[in-house]
């Protein structure tokens, strides 16, 4: 291990217990990005469109926590471990264990969100844009989560700033889980919130979803160069496999919206 090996700083996954009853941070990250999204939704959504009244964004967090606690796990569940869940079907309600995927989460919320929009007359690209604009909070704070739970972690490497994980053998490992929360989370989050400033790109339905979807797929194909990966198929990783079509439908709405008059 070389001498420039960064200790592995071993915070405990449980925060706090009260005999049985375990607060994780796990939990608490996807809390604290479910919160400040509602937040954001309640301020920046009537200034999206009039057709989104704060009543509705408080009504669709309860939809929103829906999707993304089961789409999560079952996406896990179906992407990354359906053998292993076949044969112990009751560890799939393990949650606090962690094992939620991105993906399944994202097709949850968007099915949370078609049905919403349905229900209350919102045009769902407008909504989705809105969502767009707020969901790399969530994100950042979901890979804290991976961090601290010492789980999907890098690959091996002799960078500086490596680290030797706790279930990851004796070499020193990229901290995967930390660049995923800068580019995914943070980086994105900024690039959506500077154009959402901008009327030109507001008004623009799509522009600011694609954004998202091309974004967070050029970096999470990206970064499954450096991450040890939950799955391989062909040339591809399971990640840049379900990251691909994000890719080209994210083009796509920002082609479509940049043609239309605002």
């Amino acid at each position: 291990m070389s001498l420039l090996t960064i200790p592995f700083p071993a915070i405990d996954p449980v925060l706090v217990s009260f005999g049985p009853l375990a607060i994780r941070w796990y939990s608490l990250a996807y809390i604290a990005g479910l919160m400040i999204a509602w937040r954001m939704m309640r301020r920046l959504g009537p200034r999206l469109s009039p057709d989104i009244k704060i009543e509705a964004v408080d009504d669709f967090i309860v939809w929103a926590t829906l999707g993304v606690i089961l789409g999560g796990r079952l996406g896990f569940v179906v992407f990354y471990g359906l053998p292993f869940y076949a044969q112990n079907p009751l560890e799939i309600l393990a949650v606090w264990k962690g094992g939620m995927s991105f993906h399944g989460g994202f097709l949850g919320v968007c099915l949370a969100a078609w049905l919403f929009c349905r229900k209350h007359g919102i045009r769902p690209l407008v909504f989705g844009d809105l969502l767009a604009t707020v969901s790399p909070a969530g994100i950042f704070f979901g890979r804290i989560a991976n961090f601290i739970n010492a789980e999907h972690f890098g690959r091996a490497t002799d960078v500086p700033w490596a680290m030797v994980f706790p279930r990851g053998g004796p070499d020193p490992r990229h901290p995967s889980q930390l660049y995923e929360a800068a580019l995914e989370g943070a980086l994105l989050f900024v690039v959506l919130n500077l154009m959402f400033r901008i009327e030109a790109i507001r008004t623009r339905a799509g522009v600011l979803t694609g954004t998202f979807l091309a974004g967070y797929a050029v970096a999470r194909m990206s970064l499954e160069m450096v991450r040890v990966p939950d799955g391989q198929i062909g040339p591809l990783t399971i990640g840049q496999w379900l990251s691909l079509p994000m890719l080209l439908i994210g083009l796509a709405l920002i082609v479509r919206g940049w043609k239309r008059e605002a």
